[in-house]
């Protein structure tokens, strides 16, 4: 609703700039006031008008206050300052717009490519348990989705799934060299329902570290069980993909618990398998993109010329004995998800359950969902892949596909720590100085590190505690729902609220607070928005609810938001959820969700303690009041929603 008023009032004052002076209008920006009683939006544009023109801004903004006339949705148009324009909005209007936007569904979309969106998020190589930087990624990842879903533009969910990778290889000659495991015995270990099997290739792959540098420091085994397993149709092969695609499952299971889901798992076995590589090279030669170096450090290898700013080195795409390295298999699979590739997986029903549907080089299903062929596709990849995903972009650009270029998006994040209190929680070990420090840095491959299921079942658990001492009535069953969603809404807020180029230190006490910035703190506001509406039913149970809507038209609306800047503050934040969707998604910041969210709930709280809206005796007043209660909760809720957290029925 705001949106389509900043185009409306940008139309109308760049028209009013061609009729009074016929000259080519400056861009009209827009920002907020510092207060609501200096109207909602302000323009400098004056200034830059006055330039041109010669004359005084205030000259000039009063000439085109005037030139401008009225605008939709917008009550009067105020000079202010040196030459400022100050807008205040039709209150009534923008709160009955956004009202019927919320009930609708969907927001206005933003930009200029229509056409299905590719997201590509988690990506956790399947070799053992997902650790909190994945839970960082998923859940940045899958708030873009939600939000780019809500302007109605399609979008498709990948995991990519390293299956043929070194870490892979890793673990499988941990069961075959170092536990001297059969493939049929590693088939059994996966089927022993005591085993967390995701937990136990966690403490192999670290031993494998110990084992290389104690008994294979060249890495032969590695070498050679990762040259078997892309061979295929061999007993290690077999036993790679049983260990990856179970690991894969417990991930699965790990992110729905933070209610994260995906359409297709593109997995790196079928890149290889369907050859899309080759497709790949033979254009990439044809087109001149890579070339053949014949001396110097890179000779017998295909290498990549970059042309982007801060790599002058060339980057090797073919290894000089033939093989290709993995940003040139991620090339031809950024070819095929752009639908560049002309080559296509087979596909086959991963979970039927959460409908996860998985790439096959055989035996595919002939009915399936239409995947790829993205008009956009952003890649949830962490910073320290920024020159991987640079070379990636540049092939796509080397083979002439400039606008595909364009919109192959790396959606960089920084990664995630453990503040010293939390890793203590968790029971890893700590040096003095360690204790010093603002965060602290965990390592897989060490075997330091936080698994996301402990991290899940400790946050889950203190909230239990809290839960059981606020709501003693309440069932063991209702307790381990409320505690679960508390627990999943705190972790996603915590991982959502800092920017994405910020370090987070995770802790578990500023996580699960449920006051200040946390995401107890805003689903507690949404509760108290949810039990407005349970205290009127249950002190009038005949109350007729549609009132609230039907007073969404009453010329009384008008009047009351005009006499109460406090309320209208809280109605106009609630409102401007759309032109926050829209900022997310043009910077890719979903802190700046969590940021509204957070100012909505605070501000819902201040109203919620002013006004006494089951009490008001005044008819007029409770409707008004439980009428802008009911907008900010949906608001609020819709947010959070966005966000992926849920609203519990009690808090």
């Amino acid at each position: 609703m705001l949106l389509d008023i900043h185009v409306r009032i940008k139309d109308a004052l760049r028209a009013a700039i061609v009729s009074q002076w016929n000259i080519d209008p400056p861009d009209v920006v827009l920002n907020q006031t510092p207060k609501i009683a200096m109207g909602e939006l302000a323009t400098p544009v004056c200034f830059e008008l006055a330039k041109r023109l010669k004359k005084a801004p205030r000259a000039a903004a009063a000439e085109l206050i005037a030139a401008a006339g009225p605008i939709e949705g917008v009550r009067k148009l105020e000079l202010a300052g040196a030459g400022y324009i100050n807008l205040f909005l039709d209150r009534a209007n923008v709160l009955r717009g956004s009202s019927m936007e919320m009930d609708a569904g969907k927001f206005r979309g933003f930009g200029d490519n229509p056409g299905k969106v590719i997201v590509e998020h988690t990506n956790i190589n399947p070799n053992k348990a997902a650790h909190i930087g994945h839970l960082r990624n998923a859940a940045i990842g899958d708030t873009f989705v939600r939000v780019m879903k809500s302007t109605g533009r399609p979008v498709e969910i990948q995991n990519y799934i390293d299956n043929t990778g070194v870490q892979v290889a890793d673990v499988i000659v941990g069961f075959k060299y170092i536990e001297k495991k059969s493939l049929d015995e590693v088939k059994a270990l996966i089927a022993d329902p005591d085993v967390r099997f995701d937990y136990y290739c966690w403490d192999l792959y670290a031993k494998s570290a110990a084992f290389y540098e104690a008994e294979d420091p060249k890495k032969t085994l590695r070498g050679q069980t990762l040259k078997e397993i892309e061979e295929g149709g061999n007993e290690t092969a077999q036993m790679g993909e049983a260990v990856a695609m179970t690991i894969v499952k417990c991930h699965l299971a790990t992110m729905a618990r933070i209610n994260v889901r995906y359409d297709l798992l593109p997995r790196e076995s079928d890149i290889l398998h369907l050859k899309f590589w080759d497709r790949a090279f033979e254009e990439l030669k044809a087109k001149n993109a890579i070339f053949f170096e014949n001396e110097g450090k890179n000779k017998g290898c295909w290498v990549m010329t970059l042309d982007a700013e801060g790599y002058d080195d060339d980057k090797i795409i073919v290894r000089s004995n033939g093989t290709v390295t993995y940003v040139g298999k991620d090339i031809a699979y950024q070819l095929w998800k752009l639908g560049l590739l002309h080559k296509d997986f087979l596909y086959d029903l991963f979970d039927s359950d959460r409908h996860v549907w998985v790439t096959s080089s055989a035996n595919g299903r002939p009915i399936h969902p239409a995947f790829g062929h993205g008009a956009s596709v952003y890649n949830v990849i962490d910073v320290r892949q920024s020159y991987l995903q640079t070379v990636v972009r540049q092939g796509v650009l080397a083979l002439g596909y400039e606008e595909e270029a364009k919109n192959s998006v790396h959606f960089a994040y920084e990664m995630v720590a453990l503040s010293p209190a939390c890793a203590q929680e968790l029971g890893i070990e700590l040096s003095e100085e360690d204790r010093k420090r603002s965060h602290v840095e965990v390592s897989g491959r060490k075997g330091q590190g936080v698994k996301a299921d402990d991290l899940l079942d400790t946050l889950e658990n203190d909230a239990r505690r809290e839960v059981e001492k606020r709501n003693p009535e309440l069932t063991p069953a209702e307790v381990a729902e409320i505690s679960h969603q508390i627990a999943a809404g705190a972790l996603r807020y915590f991982l959502l609220k800092f920017t994405r180029n910020a370090i987070i230190a995770f802790d578990f006490k500023e996580a699960l607070n449920f006051v200040g910035e946390t995401g107890p703190y805003l689903q507690y506001a949404a509760v108290r928005g949810c039990n407005i509406i349970n205290k009127l039913i249950a002190a009038q149970p005949d109350y007729d609810l549609n009132r609230i809507k039907r007073f969404e038209n009453d010329p009384k609306l008008q009047t009351m938001l005009a006499e109460s800047d406090d309320i209208w503050e809280l109605v106009y934040i609630a409102s401007r959820l759309d032109e926050i969707i829209a900022q997310v998604i043009q910077t890719m910041e979903p802190a700046t969700l969590a940021k509204h969210a957070f100012t909505l709930a605070q501000a819902f709280s201040v109203f919620y303690g002013k006004y006494r809206i089951i009490d008001e005796n005044d008819e007029d007043k409770q409707v008004f009041y439980l009428t802008v209660a009911d907008f900010a909760r949906r608001s609020l809720m819709l947010s959070l929603e966005l966000m992926g957290i849920e609203v519990p029925r009690r808090m």
